[in-house]
């Protein structure tokens, strides 16, 4: 009865398994340049997309399906922040689009509870869309003082310890 639920639940935890590797690449590769803020963001974000795939995982499991744990894309290899950006806001629209999508097919499936789980997470991938967004803005109108700030920042905290 909760088959098609499942195949698209698996593909959510593919997803956000995926967000969660290229998030994490970002912020290490932020961190190794001083770029604090926007690492921090990256980290955050990856965290959160864990308690999604977390979510999706624990419905799978008590719908009786198998957890999938294969990532739907490999991580995308950049060091320039505003391909990060454009990346992860890309991500977080693909996402808002796909489960949307998903969240109405659940509901054909008479599958109400899949379908408020995807509605929830649309909520929370649409509030990362927008955090992206107002960084976009913030590299386009301050350019490389946006970035120098944060390492900055870092070098202050670095000569008080």
């Amino acid at each position: 009865m909760y088959e098609k639920s499942i195949e698209l639940m698996n593909k959510g935890v593919a997803d956000e398994l995926w967000a969660v590797h290229q998030y994490m690449y970002f912020h290490f590769h932020c961190d190794d340049r001083g770029y604090d803020y926007l690492a921090g963001i990256f980290k955050r974000t990856a965290i959160e997309e864990m308690g999604h795939l977390e979510g999706l995982a624990e419905r799978i499991l008590l719908l009786g399906g198998e957890v999938e744990m294969k990532t739907s894309h490999g991580v995308t290899k950049t060091s320039d922040i505003r391909q990060m950006l454009e990346l992860a806001r890309k991500m977080e629209l693909d996402a808002v689009r796909d489960y949307n999508q998903w969240a109405n097919e659940c509901a054909q499936n008479s599958d109400n509870a899949s379908r408020k789980l995807f509605e929830e997470l649309v909520g929370d991938e649409e509030k990362h869309a927008d955090n992206y967004d107002v960084l976009i803005e913030h590299l386009d109108t301050y350019g490389e003082s946006f970035l120098a700030l944060q390492s900055i920042e870092r070098s202050r905290k670095l000569a008080t310890e």
